[in-house]
């Protein structure tokens, strides 16, 4: 904390009461008090003029012979000058004393001589007795203080009229005795090196008191002074000595400059170096505060930069950064009671104290007057900022009460120029609102009076001018008042109270501004939206999001709570919201706090729920969807089910923005908008909370991903499209064509038509997908599978024939394929008229591909669009089924082919029971010698069991059980081919059968290798048919006769349960098989 006494300099409520800057900087430097020869600093001594006119009666000669004993006077005295007095008496002093009518009681003071040596240099017309005499001069001692004040002192006299042989003098000192002192060795005899080791201190005191005693004379000179004293404080020994000497020096040069007021004609080129010396010489100032050196430094600083030409922003940078520091880093005022310091000195501290950072305070209010404009006003606080954010208490609470006073300056004493507007004053403010929740109340309170002081600057550059009874009512508001105001601020940020506000009550903010409270927003976000400019607007809303991952508790949930007040304000504008979004998103891994997420989804939210176009858009510029932290963004967005419906609405929209294939440049593919929607879509696919919005939007994103397939395979983005396995996707960054493949797949996947994607995978149907030539085929198996588990058939078929309609031929092709395939459904006819069918496809067959004319005839030419049809067919199929039935059929394998065709082209119609029949003559197949007829009648009887209808469904469920565990001995067939297909109808009989666990079945069935997967197939079969034990082993036991290793010695594991999980389920209660 500031010491006790700051506060009362700075009270919200206290009137300030001051000279104006410039002349209180005058007073201020002119009572400094630099230590140079007591009274002869800024007065003249009474027997001044009496002396002069005697001097000015002496020949040459007698003023030569006065200056020889004076000088050899002070040569004797050298090793007696640790004394401030004279310790004997010369008797050539007595009678020049005397001489002067000058009492020798009260001339005792070694200064004097020094005085009177320099008042006879002046007053003598002899130039070559003026240089032998200051020659002697400077060849005294330099080792004593008060011998190089006199020595300076005598110059500064003689340089009032004979300037030249004293700048002549001064530069021979220079490069000689000054030259030697640097590079004095150690051989050098000590006493020689005292005796010239401070002459650098002296030249710098010399300097000094020529400004001082030239006066006007002094201005063609300062830039040559100046560059001599950063000379000397540079290259002296860096001691306490040298830089006293060097801030006298400086503090009388600029005490002669303010006092001419010719300086302003003058533009002085030097003064930024002795500013850089000053403020070296302030970085290493011990962090205490012992002196008055910090004020002199900061004060001269202020005369100088009154000169021309003004500082450069750098300059003036490097004074706010370097004053700054060592003001706020001192340490907080201690309690005078539990410290060891007595009252007087801690009093004495206190003071400095006060005088310090009032000295701080008119560098500040300087700046601002030479540049009364908003811009200034932002370029300081800019460099306070730092200290606004410190993690000290007592550091934010001087920086905020130096904000307050210098805002206050400016508000009362000062008009800014209208033009200047800049976007930084809004960052500023956020950062004074975070301090609205500081720990110290006093901060607190001067943070709401610094928004406010700058509110009103806006508000006067807007020519918005309030009342001044209301002004001035706010500026003494009453501390009851103002905590009364604070709890219901309070409140209402936190979304709580907002009913306080009636219409008869509003907070004394607005009231004393003379605006009105919206309904959803406090007061002063309201004044902000409306007074800020949107450049300003924007900079406070991102410095709240910057605010957002603070370690400081109290500002981040502060942060988070303003910030969707401001988002949840309707109106708010569209320009906003690519910044927010972006240093949001920037912002999000820093964020720790559960609160602060939440406020983070809501407000998103409530972005999204005002302007979700430009809310998507923007999510999908900032990074490529797989990145982990933009996930929350689209999740906050699902939390309402209609803004979740639109992002996937927009997403699609932005899938289907795909530009041809001459304009897909290397460096364009990596932005190109359809991509991001695509792996956007396959992420939300995949999280919970868009599970709902997906299913509504199935059809589309179907119909979309499958396009957008198309559209990769004919532009060529497939790289890397089977280097994956489908178990291992996170190994490395995916491929376009591979996102939309995965996609694809989860779509299914994620949703309640698993069993879709699992008939495709189980008949390697996926792979079609990954070439043009074999793409229809792909979608076709899809739409049979689809139409074989009534999968969103309607909305599907509705999306189809829209694409059908469209412009592109991908779309016709896509649309085509599954409308074909979904005339051979038996629910279609629910969904479509037979008319808009015929329609449909008649448009097909005007299509200029060949492909989507060919697939239309084919659609008209279904049992669906021609019902009798389908008699002939069925008695084909009779036809065919009597020549299945010849146990010496020659080719069984292409006739179950053909039979295959033909159930297909009925399914629309049913088949009865010559579907039992079928089904029933397969199984005896399953053991058949040839390949291909074991591949054929396993295929066969997985699409036999489902067109039987639901008349027929519990005989079909019937042999499908019976089916099951030559399905699963298949499984281990030498025959790739015939194993596949036997997982594939294993899988359609547990579907029919509604097994438990089928999901993870088909997992295993898809994916699993070795013993294990084959030990989890059996559990997960054994728990599904309890009752069924007896007819699975009667089963297994005629396998044990099998031609096929693999096939036998599946059969036994099954007979014998070797494997542990196995025992285990029999250990469970499926002990009969064991028994037997």
């Amino acid at each position: 904390m500031a010491p006790a006494s700051s506060s009362k300099r700075s009270s919200p409520r206290r009137k300030i009461s001051c000279p104006l800057p410039r002349r209180e900087q005058e007073l201020e430097l002119n009572n400094l008090d630099v230590g140079l020869l007591g009274e002869y600093l800024n007065i003249n001594p009474s027997w001044e003029d009496m002396v002069v006119n005697k001097i000015k009666n002496m020949m040459v000669m007698e003023q030569g012979q006065v200056l020889d004993t004076i000088c050899h006077f002070l040569e004797k005295e050298n090793q007696l000058w640790e004394k401030p007095e004279v310790s004997f008496w010369n008797p050539s002093v007595e009678k020049l004393l005397e001489f002067l009518n000058l009492d020798p009681r009260k001339a005792t003071d070694k200064a004097f001589f020094f005085h009177l040596y320099g008042m006879i240099l002046r007053e003598c017309p002899s130039v070559e007795k003026v240089q032998c005499h200051l020659a002697s001069l400077l060849d005294l001692s330099h080792q004593h203080s008060r011998q190089r004040e006199g020595i300076a002192l005598a110059v500064g006299l003689a340089s009032t009229k004979h300037l030249e042989e004293v700048w002549a003098l001064l530069e021979h000192l220079g490069r000689t005795k000054f030259l030697q002192s640097v590079a004095a060795t150690e051989d050098s005899q000590p006493s020689d090196n005292l005796r010239w080791k401070w002459v650098s201190s002296t030249s710098l005191l010399c300097y000094g008191q020529i400004a001082k005693h030239t006066k006007e004379q002094i201005l063609p000179w300062v830039d040559n002074i100046a560059s001599r004293m950063v000379y000397y404080f540079s290259c002296g020994p860096c001691d306490e000595i040298l830089k006293s000497s060097f801030l006298s020096a400086t503090i009388l040069l600029t005490r002669s400059l303010q006092a001419e007021y010719s300086s302003q004609r003058y533009k002085f080129t030097q003064i930024p170096e002795l500013i850089q010396c000053l403020l070296g010489i302030l970085q290493k100032e011990p962090n205490s505060l012992t002196n008055f050196l910090r004020q002199k430094i900061i004060l001269v600083i202020i005369g100088l930069s009154n000169l021309r030409p003004r500082f450069k922003p750098l300059l003036k940078s490097q004074i706010l950064k370097t004053c700054l520091q060592t003001v706020y880093m001192l340490p907080p005022a201690k309690d005078s009671r539990n410290d060891l310091f007595s009252v007087e000195q801690a009093s004495d501290t206190t003071v400095l104290y006060k005088k310090t950072v009032r000295a701080l305070d008119l560098l500040l209010q300087n700046f601002i007057s030479e540049n009364p404009s908003m811009d200034e006003v932002c370029f300081l606080l800019q460099h306070i900022e730092y200290w606004l954010m410190s993690d000290k208490i007592h550091e934010r609470s001087r920086a905020v009460q130096s904000i307050y006073l210098l805002l206050q300056y400016v508000v009362d004493s000062l008009k800014l120029a209208k033009e200047a507007v800049p976007s930084m004053l809004g960052h500023q403010i956020g950062i004074l609102i975070l301090l609205w929740r500081d720990k110290d109340k006093i901060t607190q309170q001067h943070s709401h009076f610094c928004v406010y002081l700058l509110m009103e600057l806006v508000f006067q550059q807007k020519g918005k001018l309030l009342e001044s009874a209301q002004w001035s009512k706010m500026k003494h508001f009453e501390s009851n008042v103002f905590r009364e105001w604070e709890m219901k601020l309070y409140h209402l940020v936190k979304g709580k109270d907002s009913h306080l506000y009636l219409p008869q009550e509003k907070p004394a903010y607005p009231v004393l501004l003379g605006i009105h409270c919206s309904q959803h927003c406090p007061a002063p976000f309201y004044v902000f939206k409306e007074d800020l400019t949107v450049a300003q607007h924007t900079q406070l809303i991102l410095t709240l999001v910057h605010s957002l991952g603070s370690y400081n508790h109290l500002h981040s949930d502060l942060a988070a709570k303003l910030l969707l007040l401001i988002c949840v304000e309707p109106g708010f504008r569209k320009e906003q919201i690519a910044e927010l979004l972006q240093d949001l998103f920037q912002e999000l891994p820093n964020i720790q706090s559960k609160s602060v997420q939440q406020a983070i989804s809501q407000a998103t939210l409530a972005l999204g729920t005002q302007h979700i176009q430009e809310v998507v858009e923007v999510i999908l510029s900032l990074c490529q969807p797989s990145e982990r932290w933009i996930l929350p963004l689209w999740k906050a967005l699902a939390a309402n089910y209609q803004v979740a419906r639109d992002v996937i609405t927009l997403l699609y929209i932005k899938l289907k923005l795909r530009p041809p294939r001459r304009l897909l440049q290397s460096t364009y593919r990596a932005r190109l908008v359809s991509l991001m929607a695509l792996g956007t879509i396959y992420e939300l696919l995949y999280t919970k909370e868009y599970r709902n919005t997906v299913c509504w939007a199935f059809s589309g994103i179907l119909l979309g991903l499958l396009t957008e397939l198309y559209y990769l395979l004919e532009v060529g983005l497939v790289q890397g499209m089977f280097d994956y396995q489908e178990d291992d996707l996170g190994s490395k960054p995916l491929g376009p064509c591979r996102i939309c493949m995965e996609a694809l797949k989860g779509l299914f996947w994620t949703t309640e038509y698993w069993e879709v994607f699992a008939d495709v995978k189980l008949i390697q149907g996926w792979e079609l997908f990954g070439q043009l030539e074999t793409f229809p085929k792909g979608v076709t198996l899809l739409a049979r599978a689809m139409a074989h588990y009534n999968c969103e058939i309607k909305a599907v078929l509705g999306q189809a024939l829209i694409s059908l309609k469209s412009s592109e031929e991908r779309d016709n092709i896509v649309g085509i394929c599954i409308i074909t395939e979904f005339l051979n459904s038996p629910d279609v006819s629910q969904h479509m008229s037979w008319k808009t069918m015929y329609n449909s496809l008649n448009l097909g067959l005007s299509s200029r591909n060949q492909m989507v004319r060919a697939m239309s005839l084919k659609g008209l030419g279904s049992t669906l669009m021609h019902p009798k049809k389908a008699t002939l067919l069925r008695s084909k199929l009779m036809e065919l089924l009597d020549n299945f039935l010849q146990p010496e059929f020659k080719d069984p394998a292409g006739l179950m082919k053909i039979m295959g065709h033909l159930l297909h082209c009925l399914s629309a119609q049913g088949i009865g029971i010559v579907s039992l029949k079928i089904a029933q003559h397969l199984l005896s197949l399953f053991t058949d010698e040839r390949a291909a007829v074991r591949e054929g009648a396993i295929f066969l009887f997985g699409d036999v069991i489902h067109y039987g209808g639901k008349k027929l469904r519990q005989s079909l469920k019937d042999v499908a059980s019976q089916a099951t565990v030559p399905l699963l001995f298949n499984m281990a067939d030498p025959c790739q081919e015939v194993a596949m297909k036997a997982r594939f109808t294993f899988l359609r009989c547990a579907i029919l059968l509604k097994w438990e666990f089928r999901k993870e079945l088909f997992g295993k069935l898809a994916w699993g290798q070795g013993l294990g997967a084959a030990n989890d197939i059996f559990i997960y079969m054994l728990e599904s048919n309890v009752g069924n034990y007896q007819q699975f082993l009667s089963q297994a036991l005629t396998y044990l006769d099998s031609s096929h290793v693999t096939v036998k010695l599946a059969a036994m594991k099954f007979i014998g349960g070797e494997d542990r999980q196995g025992q285990a389920a029999y250990r469970a209660g499926y002990g009969c098989l064991v028994t037997a």
